[in-house]
């Protein structure tokens, strides 16, 4: 029984703790670039429609771009503090930042569907 519990220590000590925040790095990037992606699809949106003379696209189009600028600086400094030799979890005042612009864009892009 001793061997078991050796090569459970010994697997559990081979694993690269760099691992884990390079794959959040790498999700974040990825994330940011779809909410690059949607805000572009709701600013196309504000300006398809033809709404001449409201000033509801142009107030969609300013808070679409001030939420995706917003989120990306959240997730630069997330991916920055990912650079440390131990990362620290992400503060819940920050996930609530995330989710509020995720959030906002998401309701400027159904406001302007209608």
């Amino acid at each position: 029984m001793g061997g078991v519990t050796n090569a459970r220590r010994a697997v559990e000590t081979d694993r690269d703790p760099g691992l884990q925040p390079e794959r959040t790095r790498l999700a974040w990037r990825r994330t940011t670039l779809s909410f690059a992606v949607v805000t572009v699809l709701a600013m196309r949106l504000a300006l398809e429609g033809d709404r001449s003379g409201t000033v509801l696209p142009a107030v969609a189009v300013f808070l679409s771009a001030l939420a995706f600028l917003a989120f990306l600086r959240l997730a630069h400094r997330r991916i920055q503090r990912l650079d440390a030799s131990r990362p620290s979890t992400m503060p819940p005042s920050m996930a609530v930042a995330v989710a509020g612009c995720t959030v906002a864009v998401a309701v400027f892009a159904a406001t302007l569907a209608r």
